[in-house]
Parts: C-alpha cells; sequence; structure tokens
C-alpha cells in the first residue's frame, strides 16, 4: 500500500514527498491493516470484509486506479506478488 500511495502522489501531485493528504491516507490504510482479523490478509477484491469507510475507500480506489498500472513498471517484484496472492487466497 506504501508503494501505491507514494507512486500515485508522486504521479498526481507531483511532489517527490508525501502529500498531507496521502500520508494521512497511508496512515489510516495502515491502521486498518493492523486490526485486520485475518492472519494471512487477502487482496482488497476478495476480502469478505469491508474495512475502510465509503470515502476512504473511494480514496483508495482512486489510488489504486491511477497507480496500479505504473505497479508494475516502478515495483516489478510487489506486483508480482499481489497477483499471487490474488489467485491463492480461497474465497469464502
Amino acid at each position: 500500500m506504501a508503494a501505491m500511495v507514494a507512486l500515485h502522489c508522486r504521479r498526481a501531485h507531483r511532489t517527490a514527498a508525501l502529500c498531507p493528504t496521502c500520508a494521512d491516507l497511508l496512515a489510516y490504510a495502515n491502521v486498518r491493516l493492523d486490526r485486520c482479523p485475518f492472519a494471512v490478509k487477502p487482496t482488497c477484491a476478495k476480502c469478505p470484509i469491508h474495512c475502510y469507510l465509503v470515502d476512504r475507500r473511494a480514496q483508495v480506489r482512486a489510488v489504486m486506479r491511477q497507480a496500479g498500472p505504473w505497479m508494475l513498471w516502478y515495483h516489478p517484484w510487489l506486483t508480482m506478488r499481489h497477483w499471487v496472492d490474488a489467485w491463492s487466497w480461497p474465497v469464502r
């Protein structure tokens, strides 16, 4: 999540460091990930629990939509690991 937010902020807001909005979103996402009830965390698309608030979910969706295609170029190993996680986690 940190890599996606950093990439989104760099491309969308043209800043070298995280802007306050993106830093706040990343802090919120980290708190939510820490409180996740699953020992093996699924990808958000396959998770049966929606832990983000509606407005934050829209922000995360915008970050993923903008940074997602660029992740393969900037962070290929993270992208491949995400794909494997998406394929391997069972849907309940």
